[in-house]
């Protein structure tokens, strides 16, 4: 992605008050938000809406950022933060709710259309916080002192959730392709 004094340089020009470093920010890092937020078995409608209430989120609270600091470990706590709210309030209307129907399977989601093996399926069957772990690691090229951060955990931790998440993913994805 990009050198992290880059990110750090444009967000201390976002806490000044600088828009062209806010929309760079916005244009660097929103693709990776967006595909942390699919990879937590969220819709892409969902995504979309996480994403915006993420940065609405960020621009309240941008005067917390220190400057000097990683910036990826302080946005994806934010982040975080965010899909554990949307989590809860979901869990809170769907227990309100009384479900009439069972909703049909979506068409397509046992199998990518390449034949291979289905690895966003095999990803929703880990547990949250392995799943977690994993995408900051690998989808979004955080560092693991980076996703300590982001999690609140030690390095240790988050080494260990990776390792099980890891394995697990193995299994899986042994199993699916027979």
């Amino acid at each position: 992605m990009d050198s992290d004094g880059e990110l750090e340089s444009l967000m201390a020009g976002y806490q000044d008050g600088d828009g062209t470093a806010a929309a760079a920010l916005i244009e660097r890092l929103s693709p990776p938000l967006h595909r942390f937020f699919l990879a937590q078995a969220i819709s892409g409608r969902h995504a979309d809406d996480l994403l915006q209430e993420t940065w609405l989120r960020l621009h309240q609270v941008r005067h917390t950022y220190r400057p000097g600091e990683p910036v990826l470990p302080w946005l994806y706590a934010i982040a975080r933060h965010i899909r554990v709210d949307h989590f809860r309030r979901t869990r809170r209307r769907e227990a309100r709710e009384q479900q009439l129907e069972e909703l049909p399977e979506r068409a397509g989601a046992t199998r990518p259309a390449t034949g291979g093996p289905d690895v966003e399926a095999a990803l929703r069957e880990l547990p949250e916080s392995q799943r977690e772990v994993i995408v900051m690691l690998k989808v979004s090229g955080m560092s693991l002192e980076e996703v300590a951060r982001a999690t609140s955990t030690s390095v240790g931790s988050v080494k260990q959730k990776a390792h099980r998440g890891y394995e697990k993913l193995r299994s899986l994805l042994a199993e699916e392709g027979g």
